[in-house]
């Protein structure tokens, strides 16, 4: 069974975010990475990471298939529910990363906040139809070791 059709049995987006941040724990700390959890689960981040001596707090985003082929979205807001309505909020000043694991594809890409949308963001790891490559964040970019290489070499 592939890992998305084990995504899929799961009915619950709370069960597929928990998987998510399983295998995104588990990635970090197979490349000798500390991982700290918090304590309470309404912090904005899910995670931090220890490299190299500093902290990076990151929330953890699953990536699904956008509608463009080649490409994955996330969401970059949390949406909780109060008594009237819903909340949404940015992670401006709550995050440095997002860790985001693309299910299809099966890879890890950590998104420093300052690269993410307002409200979602898309990674491409195939060039567009259009061939359009401006303002595209590709893959490589934020690939998990090519980011942990770039914060361990400072």
């Amino acid at each position: 069974m592939s890992r998305s059709e084990q995504y899929d049995r799961l009915d619950e987006p709370q069960k597929r975010g928990q998987a998510t941040e399983a295998i995104v724990t588990g990635e970090l700390i197979a490349r000798d990475v500390s991982v700290l959890t918090p304590a309470c689960d309404n912090e904005p981040y899910d995670l931090v990471a220890e490299v190299a001596g500093e902290f990076y707090r990151l929330q953890v985003k699953t990536a699904y298939d956008s509608k463009r082929d080649g490409a994955v979205v996330f969401r970059t807001r949390s949406v909780r529910t109060k008594s009237e309505g819903y909340e949404r909020e940015g992670y401006e000043g709550e995050i440095d990363y997002f860790a985001v694991f693309n299910v299809g594809e099966e890879e890890i890409y950590l998104v420093p906040i300052e690269d993410a949308g307002a409200t979602t963001t898309t990674i491409r790891y195939e060039p567009a139809a259009n061939n359009n490559r401006a303002n595209v964040n590709w893959h490589a970019e934020y690939r998990l070791d090519t980011v942990l290489s770039h914060l361990r070499s400072g």
